[in-house]
């Protein structure tokens, strides 16, 4: 059994035997589940599940600020800018991402982040097209997804 799925159970484990099974319990016994796991890890060999989770936290934490940093950027646009400053662009941008799973969550994570939307997959699925609402440098902002983003998310998925 993966790593993951018994950090899962000594989660669930830990909310029933609390009396309490919500949120909090669950949180608190994935957490206390993963340091019991951690501790115990030379018993059961090698993983990568213990980086995995790291890459994951940064990720999450990384793709809030983000989504905190588009908003404001598209509240600026539409509300300061005037319509003939802002420059809305097509993106292709070429793919390391291979599996359908990597491909989908990266598009509709660029689809999450305001002001950016996921159009389509190339048929041979080496290149994403997306539109943006506003952009000054399109290859900066094509070097941002690919070296942020995508690189970031292949580090939890893989």
């Amino acid at each position: 059994m993966s790593f993951f799925l018994w950090n899962i159970l000594l989660a669930v484990n830990w909310a029933l035997l609390s009396g309490q099974f919500n949120l909090e319990n669950l949180v608190a016994g994935f957490v206390i589940g993963f340091l019991l796991l951690w501790t115990l890890r030379q018993s059961f060999g090698q993983t990568d599940y213990f980086p995995k989770v790291r890459n994951a936290i940064v990720f999450s934490f990384h793709f809030v600020m983000e989504l905190l940093l588009s908003n404001l950027s598209v509240a600026r646009t539409v509300l300061l800018e005037p319509r003939d400053k802002i420059n809305p662009a097509f993106l292709a941008i070429p793919l390391e991402a291979k599996t359908d799973a990597e491909i989908a969550l990266l598009a509709n994570l660029i689809t999450l982040t305001p002001g950016t939307l996921s159009l389509d997959v190339s048929t041979d699925r080496s290149v994403l097209y997306i539109h943006t609402l506003d952009v000054e440098d399109v290859d900066a902002l094509r070097d941002e997804i690919k070296r942020s983003l995508e690189r970031e998310l292949l580090e939890v998925m893989r």
